[in-house]
């Protein structure tokens, strides 16, 4: 068993970062590694934070996808709709289904992902 605290996780710059619709300001995202490669044998875990207006930009999963907001406000999308998500909200995106999440341009957002081990994204 392993307990880890968020503060504690070193927060690590990640690439990609997109802007919203109509959001000039500058964007990032980072990266808590909760889970580390190699802990796991069917899970990767990491929080991934999100500066005000700013996505992930259109990707897919070729592995189902799990997010849990843990801070802040942002907006979920798929080809079909686009939905706002809170703190305690849970998605459930499938494999292969275009999408897209990230913070709304009046707050940051943070999330837990959840995908599997050896998962790939594909971006656009």
């Amino acid at each position: 068993m392993k307990v880890v605290t968020l503060k504690d996780i070193p927060n690590v710059p990640v690439e990609g970062a997109d802007r919203i619709e109509g959001w000039t300001g500058p964007v990032s995202r980072s990266r808590q590694t909760i889970i580390e490669p190699g802990d796991s044998a069917n899970y990767n875990c990491s929080v991934v934070n999100f500066s005000q207006g700013c996505t992930t930009g259109w990707h897919t999963h070729d592995c189902d996808q799990i997010l849990v907001v843990t801070s802040g406000s942002g907006m979920v999308a798929n080809e079909r709709e686009q939905r706002e998500i809170n703190v305690g909200d849970v998605v459930h995106i499938k494999a292969g289904e275009r999408h897209w999440h990230g913070a709304k341009a009046n707050t940051t957002m943070g999330h837990i992902t959840i995908t599997a081990v050896g998962s790939k994204a594909a971006w656009g």
